[in-house]
């Protein structure tokens, strides 16, 4: 990756978003992830916009934004959820992500190059029964991507999302083992994924190499993708 360039990674220290710190450095970036949780190089709540900026602007130019940070939210059925439930899924999964993306932006298109990468989610494009709110959620994220990515097509920032089926993460771990089961098998291929392989998904769309794709989805889901 050269020259070398500094990223962000949000939900950087577990699962997805730590297997995306893990690769993007090994291949040269300058990561900082942030992350509620401890071992974050910066503590931040995503859902706190004022923090946000604040993060974003001590960690300095950002040519890589990863929004990764996550949460399943109620797993339940739907009659059962409650409002309280949907903004806390919203709040992080969806104002999170807007959030750091809004403070990201400008520097790029100032610059005239950037690379965001936003996690979505198979559920966003099938629904998963039981997980409304994350569903939805992720539903959310694409079309913003899709919107974004359009917007700033001319600009040298491109924005895409990667939507996987079920990998092998902690937030995964929390889904009963019946939702774990009936997710595994709408597989063909019969397995989780892994998150070091979409991390090297990622690692592409953050690269020089991509030059002629924004606004996109790329499905990781061992076949599961049907549209």
């Amino acid at each position: 990756m050269s020259p070398t360039r500094r990223a962000i990674v949000t939900g950087g220290t577990s699962g997805l978003g730590e297997a995306c710190a893990v690769r993007l450095r090994a291949d040269g970036a300058e990561v900082v992830t942030f992350d509620v949780s401890p071992g974050a190089d910066v503590t931040v709540d995503v859902r706190d916009p004022a923090a946000v900026d604040a993060a974003v602007a001590r960690v300095g130019t950002v040519d890589i934004l990863i929004n990764s940070a996550g949460i399943v939210g109620p797993n339940k059925p739907f009659a059962d959820t409650t409002p309280e439930e949907w903004r806390t899924t919203f709040d992080v999964n969806v104002f999170g992500l807007v959030h750091v993306t809004r403070a990201v932006v400008p520097g790029m298109v100032e610059r005239g190059w950037g690379r965001i990468v936003s996690m979505a989610s198979m559920a966003g494009k099938d629904g998963n029964p039981n997980l409304s709110a994350y569903s939805a959620s992720k539903a959310a994220v694409i079309g913003l991507t899709k919107s974004l990515g359009k917007e700033l097509a001319k600009t040298g920032v491109l924005v895409n999302a990667i939507a996987p089926a079920v990998i092998a993460t902690p937030m995964n771990a929390t889904n009963t083992p019946e939702v774990l089961a009936h997710l595994t098998s709408l597989i063909p291929m019969g397995r989780v994924g892994l998150p070091e392989e979409v991390a090297a998904l990622v690692a592409w769309l953050v690269s020089d190499e991509l030059s002629f794709s924004t606004g996109a989805v790329y499905d990781i889901s061992g076949g599961r993708a049907t549209y």
